[in-house]
């Protein structure tokens, strides 16, 4: 799945209560609110990224 894609990254649930580094993620990924989407290419930095939080995002090929 991974080369050449857009992921649609939408932030789903809130960071309230999880660890430091779930929060930094969000940031790294240029989420900084609940309900904000968006695009990235389709890398395995940002398949990694999204694995480690994967339970806050819903992502959907854009």
């Amino acid at each position: 799945m991974t080369g050449g894609g857009r992921l649609r990254i939408t932030q789903r649930r809130s960071a309230i209560g999880r660890r430091y580094d779930q929060k930094r993620t969000l940031k790294a990924l240029g989420i900084t609110k609940l309900q904000q989407t968006v695009v990235h290419e389709d890398t395995p930095a940002i398949r990694g990224m999204i694995k480690k939080i994967e339970h806050l995002l819903e992502v959907e090929e854009a």
